[in-house]
Protein backbone atom coordinates (compact mmCIF):
# COMPACT_ATOMS: atom_id res chain seq x y z
CA UNK A 1 0.00 0.00 0.00
CA UNK A 2 2.85 2.37 0.66
CA UNK A 3 4.42 1.70 -2.49
CA UNK A 4 0.82 2.45 -4.54
CA UNK A 5 0.58 5.44 -2.37
CA UNK A 6 4.14 6.57 -3.52
CA UNK A 7 3.34 6.11 -7.10
CA UNK A 8 0.13 7.41 -6.93
CA UNK A 9 2.39 10.24 -5.94
CA UNK A 10 4.89 10.49 -8.29
CA UNK A 11 2.66 10.45 -11.14
CA UNK A 12 0.59 13.48 -10.07
CA UNK A 13 2.88 15.85 -8.15
CA UNK A 14 3.73 17.50 -11.22
CA UNK A 15 0.17 18.21 -12.24
CA UNK A 16 -1.21 18.98 -8.63
CA UNK A 17 1.87 21.94 -8.24
CA UNK A 18 0.92 23.31 -12.12
CA UNK A 19 -2.71 23.54 -11.42
CA UNK A 20 -2.05 24.82 -7.78
CA UNK A 21 0.52 27.75 -9.04
CA UNK A 22 -2.20 28.82 -12.14
CA UNK A 23 -5.00 29.06 -9.19
CA UNK A 24 -2.72 31.16 -6.90
CA UNK A 25 -2.02 33.38 -10.61
CA UNK A 26 -5.35 33.62 -11.38
CA UNK A 27 -6.03 34.67 -7.68
CA UNK A 28 -3.49 37.09 -7.55
CA UNK A 29 -4.68 38.75 -11.05
CA UNK A 30 -8.06 38.97 -10.29
CA UNK A 31 -7.34 40.88 -7.29
CA UNK A 32 -5.48 43.42 -8.64
CA UNK A 33 -7.82 43.66 -12.02
CA UNK A 34 -11.54 43.58 -10.42
CA UNK A 35 -11.14 46.48 -7.94
CA UNK A 36 -9.90 48.78 -10.89
CA UNK A 37 -12.20 47.38 -12.89
CA UNK A 38 -15.36 48.29 -10.91
CA UNK A 39 -13.68 51.76 -10.37
CA UNK A 40 -13.36 52.07 -13.70
CA UNK A 41 -16.98 50.47 -15.27
CA UNK A 42 -18.67 52.41 -12.52
CA UNK A 43 -21.26 51.36 -9.76
CA UNK A 44 -24.42 52.64 -11.88
CA UNK A 45 -23.39 50.13 -15.10
CA UNK A 46 -23.51 47.27 -12.75
CA UNK A 47 -26.63 48.65 -11.52
CA UNK A 48 -28.71 48.16 -14.93
CA UNK A 49 -31.56 45.56 -15.27
CA UNK A 50 -29.67 42.98 -17.80
CA UNK A 51 -25.81 43.60 -16.63
CA UNK A 52 -26.97 43.05 -12.63
CA UNK A 53 -29.21 39.86 -13.84
CA UNK A 54 -26.05 38.36 -15.45
CA UNK A 55 -23.75 39.26 -12.09
CA UNK A 56 -26.05 37.48 -10.03
CA UNK A 57 -26.52 35.04 -12.36
CA UNK A 58 -22.42 34.16 -12.39
CA UNK A 59 -22.85 34.77 -8.45
CA UNK A 60 -25.91 32.41 -7.61
CA UNK A 61 -27.13 35.67 -5.20
CA UNK A 62 -29.72 38.39 -6.02
CA UNK A 63 -27.48 41.75 -5.72
CA UNK A 64 -29.09 43.90 -3.45
CA UNK A 65 -28.30 47.61 -1.66
CA UNK A 66 -24.50 47.63 -1.54
CA UNK A 67 -23.00 44.76 -3.11
CA UNK A 68 -19.61 46.02 -4.94
CA UNK A 69 -17.37 44.41 -2.15
CA UNK A 70 -19.10 41.12 -2.07
CA UNK A 71 -18.97 41.12 -5.78
CA UNK A 72 -15.47 41.84 -5.88
CA UNK A 73 -14.49 39.29 -3.23
CA UNK A 74 -17.00 36.52 -4.33
CA UNK A 75 -16.16 36.53 -8.31
CA UNK A 76 -12.90 35.76 -6.89
CA UNK A 77 -13.50 32.18 -6.23
CA UNK A 78 -17.05 31.80 -8.70
CA UNK A 79 -14.97 32.95 -11.62
CA UNK A 80 -15.18 30.14 -14.58
CA UNK A 81 -11.49 30.18 -14.91
CA UNK A 82 -11.19 29.29 -11.19
CA UNK A 83 -13.69 26.75 -11.07
CA UNK A 84 -12.11 25.30 -14.39
CA UNK A 85 -9.02 24.74 -12.80
CA UNK A 86 -10.42 23.00 -9.70
CA UNK A 87 -12.57 20.29 -11.77
CA UNK A 88 -9.69 19.89 -14.05
CA UNK A 89 -7.40 18.44 -11.25
CA UNK A 90 -10.83 16.28 -10.15
CA UNK A 91 -11.48 15.29 -13.86
CA UNK A 92 -7.44 14.55 -14.76
CA UNK A 93 -7.21 12.56 -11.23
CA UNK A 94 -10.09 10.86 -11.21
CA UNK A 95 -9.90 9.61 -14.68
CA UNK A 96 -6.62 7.90 -13.66
CA UNK A 97 -8.37 4.99 -12.09
CA UNK A 98 -9.18 2.19 -13.71
CA UNK A 99 -9.89 4.12 -17.40
CA UNK A 100 -6.71 5.25 -17.24
CA UNK A 101 -4.95 2.25 -16.65
CA UNK A 102 -7.15 0.47 -19.18
CA UNK A 103 -6.11 3.21 -21.92
CA UNK A 104 -2.41 2.56 -21.32
CA UNK A 105 -2.19 -0.85 -21.47
CA UNK A 106 -1.12 -0.80 -17.76
CA UNK A 107 -4.43 -2.44 -16.11
CA UNK A 108 -2.75 -6.50 -16.09
CA UNK A 109 0.31 -4.92 -13.83
CA UNK A 110 -1.99 -3.58 -11.54
CA UNK A 111 -3.98 -6.55 -11.57
CA UNK A 112 -0.94 -8.47 -11.30
CA UNK A 113 -0.12 -6.43 -7.95
CA UNK A 114 -0.51 -8.76 -4.36
CA UNK A 115 -3.62 -6.21 -3.30
CA UNK A 116 -7.18 -5.69 -3.57
CA UNK A 117 -8.71 -3.75 -6.24
CA UNK A 118 -10.65 -1.67 -3.36
CA UNK A 119 -7.08 -0.93 -1.61
CA UNK A 120 -6.01 0.29 -5.02
CA UNK A 121 -9.01 2.41 -5.13
CA UNK A 122 -8.60 4.09 -1.80
CA UNK A 123 -5.02 4.47 -2.09
CA UNK A 124 -5.83 6.65 -5.45
CA UNK A 125 -8.72 8.17 -3.34
CA UNK A 126 -6.43 9.56 -0.53
CA UNK A 127 -4.00 10.97 -2.89
CA UNK A 128 -6.66 12.52 -4.56
CA UNK A 129 -8.09 13.95 -1.39
CA UNK A 130 -4.94 15.15 -0.42
CA UNK A 131 -3.88 16.65 -3.57
CA UNK A 132 -7.40 18.67 -3.83
CA UNK A 133 -6.79 20.52 -0.31
CA UNK A 134 -3.39 20.84 -1.54
CA UNK A 135 -4.87 22.97 -5.20
CA UNK A 136 -6.95 25.25 -2.74
CA UNK A 137 -4.36 26.23 -0.22
CA UNK A 138 -2.18 27.14 -3.09
CA UNK A 139 -4.71 29.43 -4.48
CA UNK A 140 -5.89 30.77 -1.28
CA UNK A 141 -2.36 31.83 -1.19
CA UNK A 142 -2.73 33.87 -4.38
CA UNK A 143 -6.13 35.51 -2.86
CA UNK A 144 -4.67 36.81 0.61
CA UNK A 145 -1.67 38.17 -0.96
CA UNK A 146 -3.94 39.94 -3.36
CA UNK A 147 -6.18 41.04 -0.42
CA UNK A 148 -3.38 42.56 1.52
CA UNK A 149 -3.66 45.44 -1.18
CA UNK A 150 -7.18 46.45 -0.83
CA UNK A 151 -8.34 49.06 1.79
CA UNK A 152 -9.36 47.46 5.15
CA UNK A 153 -13.05 47.97 4.88
CA UNK A 154 -13.14 46.02 1.19
CA UNK A 155 -11.52 43.09 2.92
CA UNK A 156 -13.99 40.11 3.66
CA UNK A 157 -13.93 38.74 6.88
CA UNK A 158 -10.59 35.28 7.00
CA UNK A 159 -13.30 33.35 8.89
CA UNK A 160 -15.79 33.51 5.95
CA UNK A 161 -13.35 33.27 3.08
CA UNK A 162 -12.19 29.77 5.25
CA UNK A 163 -16.07 29.01 4.92
CA UNK A 164 -16.07 29.68 1.26
CA UNK A 165 -13.01 27.70 0.68
CA UNK A 166 -14.53 24.67 2.40
CA UNK A 167 -17.74 24.82 0.38
CA UNK A 168 -15.45 25.01 -2.59
CA UNK A 169 -13.52 21.64 -1.63
CA UNK A 170 -16.88 19.65 -1.03
CA UNK A 171 -18.12 21.18 -4.49
CA UNK A 172 -14.46 19.08 -5.72
CA UNK A 173 -15.17 15.88 -3.95
CA UNK A 174 -18.94 16.03 -5.74
CA UNK A 175 -17.03 16.71 -9.14
CA UNK A 176 -14.25 14.35 -8.62
CA UNK A 177 -17.02 11.30 -6.82
CA UNK A 178 -19.01 11.77 -10.60
CA UNK A 179 -15.80 12.02 -12.47
CA UNK A 180 -14.74 8.44 -10.52
CA UNK A 181 -18.39 7.02 -11.67
CA UNK A 182 -17.86 8.18 -15.12
CA UNK A 183 -14.09 6.31 -15.28
CA UNK A 184 -15.61 3.52 -13.61
CA UNK A 185 -17.59 1.77 -16.33
CA UNK A 186 -15.62 3.32 -19.22
CA UNK A 187 -12.35 1.46 -21.22
CA UNK A 188 -11.31 4.94 -22.63
CA UNK A 189 -9.69 7.57 -20.83
CA UNK A 190 -11.05 10.44 -23.46
CA UNK A 191 -14.36 8.96 -23.49
CA UNK A 192 -14.55 9.34 -19.16
CA UNK A 193 -13.13 12.61 -19.90
CA UNK A 194 -15.93 13.73 -22.06
CA UNK A 195 -18.85 12.57 -20.08
CA UNK A 196 -17.21 14.39 -17.02
CA UNK A 197 -16.44 17.68 -18.80
CA UNK A 198 -19.83 17.58 -20.47
CA UNK A 199 -22.09 16.64 -17.24
CA UNK A 200 -19.77 19.44 -15.23
CA UNK A 201 -20.39 21.93 -18.19
CA UNK A 202 -24.42 21.20 -17.86
CA UNK A 203 -24.19 21.26 -14.22
CA UNK A 204 -22.37 25.02 -14.10
CA UNK A 205 -25.09 26.39 -17.78
CA UNK A 206 -27.82 24.78 -15.68
CA UNK A 207 -27.01 26.90 -12.61
CA UNK A 208 -26.99 29.74 -14.83
CA UNK A 209 -29.41 29.53 -17.14
CA UNK A 210 -32.07 28.83 -14.10
CA UNK A 211 -31.33 32.92 -12.85
CA UNK A 212 -33.15 34.01 -16.85
CA UNK A 213 -35.31 30.67 -17.75
CA UNK A 214 -38.02 29.24 -15.37
CA UNK A 215 -37.96 25.11 -16.69
CA UNK A 216 -33.93 25.36 -15.55
CA UNK A 217 -35.21 27.05 -12.28
CA UNK A 218 -37.11 23.96 -11.75
CA UNK A 219 -34.05 21.42 -12.52
CA UNK A 220 -31.78 23.96 -10.71
CA UNK A 221 -31.51 21.38 -7.50
CA UNK A 222 -29.87 18.85 -9.94
CA UNK A 223 -26.52 21.77 -10.40
CA UNK A 224 -23.82 21.05 -7.94
CA UNK A 225 -23.26 24.63 -8.38
CA UNK A 226 -26.63 25.12 -6.47
CA UNK A 227 -24.92 24.30 -3.22
CA UNK A 228 -22.05 26.27 -3.98
CA UNK A 229 -23.10 30.02 -2.53
CA UNK A 230 -20.02 31.70 -2.52
CA UNK A 231 -21.76 35.30 -2.38
CA UNK A 232 -24.39 34.11 0.39
CA UNK A 233 -21.04 33.12 2.31
CA UNK A 234 -19.41 36.55 1.90
CA UNK A 235 -22.49 38.00 2.92
CA UNK A 236 -24.50 35.99 5.97
CA UNK A 237 -20.55 34.78 7.05
CA UNK A 238 -22.87 31.69 7.58
CA UNK A 239 -21.75 27.89 7.70
CA UNK A 240 -24.14 26.33 4.55
CA UNK A 241 -24.88 22.85 6.62
CA UNK A 242 -27.39 21.83 4.51
CA UNK A 243 -25.55 22.61 0.91
CA UNK A 244 -22.12 20.83 2.88
CA UNK A 245 -24.26 17.76 3.11
CA UNK A 246 -25.72 17.59 -0.35
CA UNK A 247 -22.43 17.76 -1.67
CA UNK A 248 -20.73 15.44 0.40
CA UNK A 249 -23.28 12.73 -0.10
CA UNK A 250 -23.47 13.28 -3.28
CA UNK A 251 -20.16 12.95 -3.87
CA UNK A 252 -19.82 9.89 -1.14
CA UNK A 253 -22.16 7.75 -2.85
CA UNK A 254 -21.07 8.39 -6.40
CA UNK A 255 -17.47 7.56 -5.21
CA UNK A 256 -18.47 4.68 -3.33
CA UNK A 257 -20.43 3.02 -6.28
CA UNK A 258 -17.90 3.94 -8.62
CA UNK A 259 -15.51 1.97 -6.23
CA UNK A 260 -17.85 -1.34 -6.27
CA UNK A 261 -17.85 -0.96 -10.06
CA UNK A 262 -14.19 -1.25 -10.63
CA UNK A 263 -13.86 -3.85 -7.75
CA UNK A 264 -16.24 -6.09 -9.89
CA UNK A 265 -16.46 -5.29 -13.48
CA UNK A 266 -14.06 -7.17 -15.82
CA UNK A 267 -10.80 -5.38 -16.24
CA UNK A 268 -7.91 -6.04 -19.00
CA UNK A 269 -6.54 -4.86 -21.63
CA UNK A 270 -7.51 -7.09 -24.12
Amino acid sequence: MRGLLGKTVRETWAVTLFLGILLLLVERLMSLVLPQLMEDVGLQFIQLPLMKKFVSALMGIDLEGDFIDIMIASLQWVHPVVLSLVWAHAIIFCTRWPTGEIDRGTIDVFLGLPISRRKIFLGESIIWLISGAVILLIGSIGYFLGVGDLAPEQRPEISRIFIVLINLYCMYLAVGGMVYFCSSWSNRRGRATLWSFTLVLGSFLLNFLAQFWTPAERLEFLSVMHYYQAATILRDGVIPWGDLAVLLTFGFITWGVAGEISARRSLCTT
